[in-house]
């Protein structure tokens, strides 16, 4: 699952680069992720995790739990708080967990600050979760908004529409 990152583009600015770097290869906040991760992130099971073109966990406090595996697509941003919790307890032994299928998140999409995606679920491309949705089962639509506890489909959106920044 691993994936080549480009660690620095003019999308990230260098400042939160640098001192990210420092939280992290200096003092020791997800010292072992191979990408820059803010110091109040939690990664589990980094080695299972594609991240995709963006380097998922810069936003503060989020929770990402690749044990079952994280497959993220291109150009996906990820609000602050966000979990996404790829394994779950055993509900019969606390102690035990419950592998399954990795979630898998398309291309283009925006999951909002502190949306919660639990195992299994896949994204179409360009999906675009509504902040504090808890996503329980997988949309693989492409260019729609979802949203709510538990989420469901909002509204059709256009197709994505990259705007390339001069490099």
């Amino acid at each position: 699952m691993k994936n080549k990152i480009k660690y620095w583009n003019k999308n990230i600015p260098l400042k939160k680069i640098i001192v990210t770097g420092i939280m992290q290869k200096v003092l020791g906040f997800n010292r072992k992720v191979p990408w820059p991760v803010h110091w109040t992130t939690k990664i589990k099971s980094h080695s299972r995790i594609n991240p995709g073109s963006r380097c998922p966990g810069l936003s503060p406090g989020c929770y990402i739990d690749g044990r079952n595996g994280i497959i993220i697509g291109n150009n996906v941003w990820i609000g602050p708080n966000v979990s996404l919790i790829s394994m779950n307890h055993d509900t019969n032994s606390y102690e035990d967990y419950i592998k399954g299928a990795p979630i898998i998140i398309g291309d283009n999409c925006w999951i909002g600050a502190s949306a919660i995606l639990l195992p299994g679920v896949k994204l179409g491309n360009h999906v675009v979760i509504g902040a504090g949705s808890v996503i329980t089962k997988s949309f693989l639509d492409d260019n729609i908004l979802v949203a709510g506890n538990p989420a469901k489909k909002i509204k059709d959106l256009d197709s994505y529409s990259f705007k390339k920044i001069n490099d």
